[in-house]
């Protein structure tokens, strides 16, 4: 369902490519022969993903800039002309948002007002997508799914923080490009993403790889708790479908959209830690962190019924196979092959998957 025809030269703004997601889109729209530009702070990490695949060969224009810095935003945005704007800039943490909630609100909230002022000097813009999270909505721990209409909310300054981001897209939205003919603008809302080449600090994934890596007892602080778990290329093929839908069909598709696995597949904790320490050698454990931890949530799940029957998206890969190609990805990088072919790799297994 990903049109390649369609991606051929188009010209991509994407903010917050130098990250893990920004980093794997970065891979697949240069694969589908798309013309990006990027706009971020350096990697925040060391190795990271957008480093060991060189993602910077393979795009037009690397900006290193910060999404709070609206001038060069604007800049950067009216010297690449872009047709379309993917905005992925932001504080992705919630326990980093709890230590610094000044820098999570002016990021995550005020970088997407600059990035949606950026658009409305920027005429060449057709669609734009703000990418948010499923946190932003008010959680009251139920067992089935939250759907676009819910109230939104956030316990901490991060779900809270992206919660403001969907409102100002709202507004900006209905105040500046509701008429016909103008920027068609859409969020989406995915459940938790892993994939090879997350590094990030106090996620699930990443903390196991490093235990992996270093034959260490892996560190969990919430065993029972349960999220909506996918593989990263699961959600950006909805953004990308969700993207060609908007820029051909409009107002139509300019709303709120979750992305999120099966019903299924959304398992605890411990069910993950389990399954990694399962599937490696040499073998470790896992213990609870006791330590004094600030609140998250225990449950949270996403009905993404709407992208189903809309835009005719579903997820691909069980969890299961999901951490098989995790796990494969943190092999390669320990035998020193070639990132980006083997990422590029597993994109085109994700494509062809049937």
């Amino acid at each position: 369902m990903i049109n390649q025809q369609f991606w051929e030269n188009k010209k991509v703004f994407v903010t917050g490519h130098t990250g893990f997601k920004g980093s794997w889109l970065c891979m697949w729209l240069s694969d589908l022969g798309a013309k990006v530009t990027g706009f971020a702070l350096p990697p925040s990490t060391n190795p990271s993903l957008f480093e060991l695949c060189k993602v910077e060969e393979l795009i037009e224009n690397h900006h290193v800039g910060d999404i709070r810095d609206l001038d060069f935003l604007i800049s950067a945005m009216k010297q690449a002309l872009p047709d379309i704007v993917i905005h992925m800039a932001a504080q992705p943490l919630v326990r980093e948002s709890y230590k610094n909630p000044v820098e999570t609100y002016s990021t995550n909230v005020m970088g997407t007002v600059h990035m949606l002022e950026a658009v409305r000097q920027c005429k060449s813009v057709k669609a734009v997508l703000n990418v948010t999270t499923d946190k932003c909505y008010e959680n009251k721990e139920w067992v089935w799914g939250y759907r676009e209409t819910e109230p939104l909310g956030g316990f901490d300054p991060y779900s809270s923080s992206k919660a403001c981001s969907e409102l100002v897209t709202s507004a900006y939205r209905n105040s500046f490009f509701g008429q016909e003919n103008s920027v068609a603008i859409a969020s989406a809302r995915a459940g938790n993403v892993i994939g090879g080449g997350d590094w990030a600090n106090d996620r699930l994934i990443p903390d196991c790889v490093r235990s992996l890596l270093s034959n260490q007892t892996i560190k969990v602080r919430n065993p029972d708790s349960i999220r909506p778990w996918q593989h990263v290329l699961e959600p950006l093929s909805g953004y990308l479908m969700l993207l060609q839908h908007l820029y051909e069909g409009g107002s139509k598709y300019a709303d709120a959209w979750n992305f999120g696995p099966l019903d299924s597949e959304a398992k605890p904790v411990k069910w993950i830690v389990e399954k990694v320490i399962s599937s490696w050698t040499p073998k470790i454990n896992y213990e609870q962190d006791t330590g004094s931890n600030p609140h998250e949530a225990h449950y949270l799940k996403l009905d993404c019924s709407k992208a189903f029957y809309e835009l005719g998206w579903q997820p691909r890969w069980s969890l299961e196979f999901t951490i098989e190609q995790i796990l494969a990805w943190t092999r390669a990088y320990m035998s020193k092959k070639d990132m980006r072919a083997f990422s590029l790799e597993q994109i085109k297994e994700y494509t062809t998957w049937k």
